[in-house]
């Protein structure tokens, strides 16, 4: 670490969302800011996501015409959340969040496009939006970047590129899903197909970045500008603590360790615990060894940063509804021996697919959110068994939407069935052996199904009841964009098991992003925001982007408050003199 020097302002250690977005405030502020990542990439989790933000009453639903009453967003948070409702966090989260959009829209290289088509995950609860409270990063363009970040920029998680190339959910991905029905949509994939491979060959990776990389691309570019250093290969090691203040951070790199003054500060947000196994044994339901879950961001993400807060008195939410952002995942044989994690998200909700447990049995509505497919697969599997389903469709499916990492027409996919990633039987029977179901329950089950399905109706778990569901679905198929037959094979399945995003039981702060001690008092130069942070939600999921929304706006609150921004009485919780 030769390159890097020893006193700062602020000190963040993590470079995903919540790192970046605190960093790039307080250097808008004017301190001055270091980022240290462990990986040797920057973008942490971040950079492997959606990139989606549940940032309610922001600017850009308002421009669009969705003026909402916070008390509406208040009114679904309190029915999602129950008894963990933290209404001083809730109400800074919501105070702050419209600020933090506008900061990033109008101050910095952060442009968002808005998601006002998309609803919350429970259209059935009180105060559920159905569009208008997120907003996800604008598709970037990465030689807008310098050569020496954009060298250290990640890339986008192989199980989720075409070729490398990020797609976005939306009006990209239909076009690559309608590529061989439509001109239109033929024309949209040529050109992004030509443009990648040009890019591959001068550049070595994809540079039409949209998703979660598209989010670090543009924060990285907004803090190059603002000259904040960002160092990858990086690693805390410990905190500085004199007075009873966190006054830095020990770091260690290739040439040695160095310590880092932080006269403001140090901000902890290097992406929770999804990698640790043994804090994974002790919270996480059904893993008596700490392995029987599979993590989608980076093995970075270990624990790290909740570590170096409990070695100065900070304290690790225990008590959330889970401690985990679920999310089902298939397992990727690659020909390299790796095994990479695809998340099931998309597919799940399409006409035509239903989920089963070994016994052949559905247990939720398949189209509704990816955390409640997991919560619900984890309850159902009876003690002692594996925690596993499968997903199960048509060839008419496969060819048109797509199984997990197996891509739709015209992409080959049989290579996936030699290695066994998916199985394939001709009859519903053939399958059920193939994939160790009973034959049974699964042939019940699909008789029952399709009966209703013919008409386009679910009665058993309500499959395209939600403007959520039926966002998830197909808009050309009807009368339910969810819902269609399987019935005719030959019949194909995938093996799903609970994965997840990130981790939900973090430190606990207060409505500064401060980090508490056990008697609930603020530990003075220590922050920590995104999953370093315990869940905003109280381990709910309720709506999409609920990790980076908070992750994003509490590191925007925590850069504020470390350059004097943000006042300490409670009475001026969340005001913010620089925007006021």
């Amino acid at each position: 670490m030769a390159d890097i020097r020893q006193d700062y302002d602020l000190v963040v250690v993590g470079s995903g969302a919540a790192g970046l977005a605190a960093a790039v405030t307080a250097a808008y502020q004017g301190l001055e800011v270091a980022v240290v990542e462990k990986a040797d990439a920057l973008g942490g989790a971040t950079a492997w996501s959606g990139g989606w933000m549940w940032a309610p009453l922001n600017p850009l639903a308002k421009a669009a015409g969705i003026d909402e009453d916070p008390e509406t967003v208040r009114t679904y948070l309190r029915h999602e959340l129950g008894e963990r409702y933290d209404a001083a966090k809730i109400d800074a989260f919501l105070d702050a969040a419209p600020r933090m959009v506008a900061f990033f829209h109008e101050k910095t290289a952060l442009q968002f496009a808005d998601g006002n088509a998309i609803a919350d995950i429970h259209g059935d609860t009180p105060g559920a939006g159905t569009g208008g409270r997120s907003v996800i990063a604008a598709p970037f363009d990465g030689r807008q970047l310098s050569s020496a970040t954009l060298a250290k920029l990640r890339k986008t998680m192989p199980e989720t590129a075409f070729l490398g190339m990020p797609i976005q959910a939306g009006p990209d991905l239909a076009a690559f899903l309608t590529a061989t029905r439509s001109l239109k949509s033929f024309v949209h994939v040529a050109r992004r197909l030509t443009r990648h491979c040009l890019d591959l060959a001068r550049y070595g990776r994809a540079m039409q970045l949209v998703n979660g990389v598209a989010l670090i691309g543009r924060l990285a570019k907004s803090a190059e500008n603002l000259g904040v250093e960002m160092h990858v290969s990086s690693s805390a090691k410990r905190l500085i603590k004199e007075d009873e203040r966190v006054t830095g951070v020990v770091v260690e790199g290739s040439q040695g360790q160095v310590t880092l003054r932080a006269r403001c500060g140090v901000v902890l947000a290097a992406g929770g615990f999804p990698w640790d196994v043994e804090r994974r044994r002790e919270l996480f339901p059904r893993t008596p060894t700490g392995q029987e879950h599979w993590p989608l961001p980076p093995p970075s993400a270990n624990g790290d940063g909740l570590r170096l807060g409990e070695s100065v008195g900070g304290t690790v939410a225990t008590d959330l509804h889970s401690p985990v952002a679920w999310a089902p995942v298939s397992l990727v044989p690659w020909g390299d021996g790796r095994v990479g994690h695809f998340p099931h998200i998309i597919d799940r909700g399409k006409p035509g697919l239903i989920g089963v447990l070994q016994s052949g049995r559905r247990f939720v509505n398949e189209a509704g959110g990816y955390y409640d497919y997991v919560d619900a697969m984890v309850k159902a599997v009876p003690e002692g068994e594996e925690v596993c389903s499968w997903l199960i469709c048509t060839h008419h499916f496969q060819r048109r939407y797509g199984l997990g990492i197996t891509r739709p027409a015209p992409v080959p996919f049989r290579h996936w069935i030699r290695k066994g990633y998916i199985k394939r039987g001709r009859t519903l029977a053939e399958l059920a052996q193939a994939c160790g179901i009973d034959p049974d329950g699964l042939a019940a089950t699909v008789a029952d199904y399709n009966r209703h399905a013919a008409r386009g109706e679910d009665p058993e778990f309500g499959r395209g009841s939600t403007p959520y569901n039926r966002k998830q679905g197909d808009p050309a198929h009807g009368p339910n964009p969810c819902v269609a037959p399987l019935d005719q094979g030959p019949f194909y399945a995938v093996k799903v098991v609970p994965g997840c995003f990130g981790t939900f039981a973090g430190l606990e702060t207060n409505e500064h992003a401060q980090v508490l001690n056990a008697q609930g008092t603020p530990i003075e130069g220590l922050y920590a925001a995104g999953s370093d942070m315990a869940s905003l939600m109280g381990g709910f999921y309720p709506a999409g982007g609920i990790n980076l929304g908070p992750a994003m706006t509490f590191g925007h609150i925590a850069g504020l408050h470390a350059a004097g921004r943000i006042r300490h009485d409670a009475a001026n919780a969340g005001a913010d003199t620089a925007h006021a």
